[in-house]
């Protein structure tokens, strides 16, 4: 027995293969022990947990740690078998590629559920996770270079000499393109700073629309009459931009000019029967005065609110009462003034 043990084929006796063996077997057998068992008990326990951080670590193992525990038992198993120094420096290498793929997947996930976890407590959280795909577009590429710079430096080669020629063709690529890139940083501003949203009715420079798509170089807004407007995320970044989905109410300015003709006494009953009627048709009144003696009227300015960001409730009511003070005014014989002239001719 003890010289079948000790019998060799390519440089390994049997022993070390069979107690390669035996670890490989060892290994995964463990490993379905923990997949089967333990973590299918700690995945009860975060189920029933309210934070949701646990939850996440579950997954974590499930995905990635199972696997590059597979990885480091064929690993480990392979150090009792001797190889020549090429099929060595092979295996190293293959199984610093696979640990290095997974670490960066693992972190990309990890980076991932950060920005869902950010994103989804924010106003309107479900929209714009629609638009985290085009984040993680620029975050997995940053991840996967610098992932890709680690495997390098530990598989051998020179990585100062490669940081220094993506640094020189970084400058030459970023001169070239510094309109894109400032559109990509400003989709960042746009993304983060929530400025506005998908949905949203926004007026940038007199072009009034609603949003329909925000990407990373462009925003395209549906207009009122029916054109897509494209704008770039620089521009709007740089523009003042109205939004009306977020206004609380509608702050209303109107202007009555009455006739010269009118008494003191109805001049001075004005302001209470438009306040009446304001007051009447649910809006909130805040003031009407006689504002000016102007060039052929007297003029009031009247200031009130409706308490709805609606446009067509804003109309309705507006409509209301312009036709309420119509009647009012007709009723106590207050004239309306129009533009006239008097022409006084000498005999």
């Amino acid at each position: 027995m003890n010289e079948l043990l000790a019998q060799e084929f390519y440089g390994n006796t049997v022993q070390n293969y069979l107690i390669t063996v035996g670890i490989i077997v060892g290994g995964i057998v463990v490993v379905r022990i923990v997949r089967n068992r333990i973590l299918k008990q700690v995945k009860r326990w975060a189920e029933k947990t309210e934070t949701k951080f646990d939850d996440y670590i579950v997954k974590g193992i499930e995905k990635f740690g199972l696997p590059v525990l597979n990885i480091v038992v064929l690993y480990s198993s392979l150090h009792y078998l001797t190889f020549s120094e090429k099929i060595t420096k092979i295996i190293d290498n293959t199984v610093g590629v696979v640990i290095t793929f997974y670490l960066i997947r693992m972190v990309s996930a990890f980076v991932r559920l950060l920005l869902e976890s950010y994103v989804s407590k924010q106003e309107g959280g479900q929209e714009k996770l629609k638009q985290l795909n085009s984040v993680m577009l620029i975050v997995n590429g940053l991840i996967w270079g610098l992932g890709l710079l680690f495997l390098f430096d530990n598989l051998g080669y020179n990585v100062t000499t490669i940081v220094a020629g993506l640094g020189i063709g970084g400058i030459a690529i970023a001169l070239a393109a510094q309109n894109i890139l400032g559109d990509l940083f400003n989709y960042f501003v746009i993304f983060f700073d929530r400025p506005f949203e998908v949905g949203d009715s926004i007026n940038v420079d007199g072009k009034a629309g609603t949003v329909e798509y925000i990407g990373i170089k462009t925003t395209r807004v549906r207009s009122l009459t029916g054109e897509q407007l494209v704008f770039s995320n620089s521009d709007l970044t740089k523009s003042r931009i109205h939004n009306f989905k977020r206004m609380d109410r509608r702050r209303v300015v109107l202007t009555l000019g009455l006739v010269y003709e009118t008494p003191h006494e109805q001049l001075m009953q004005v302001p209470s029967i438009i306040e009446q009627i304001i007051k009447g048709e649910g809006a909130t009144f805040d003031r009407a005065h006689f504002a000016k003696l102007g060039t052929y009227s007297l003029d009031f300015e009247v200031v009130y609110f409706v308490e709805s960001a609606e446009y067509l409730v804003y109309m309705n009511l507006q409509q209301q009462i312009n036709l309420k003070i119509f009647k009012a005014f007709a009723d106590a014989k207050i004239g309306f003034a129009y533009p006239t002239q008097t022409v006084l001719v000498s005999k």
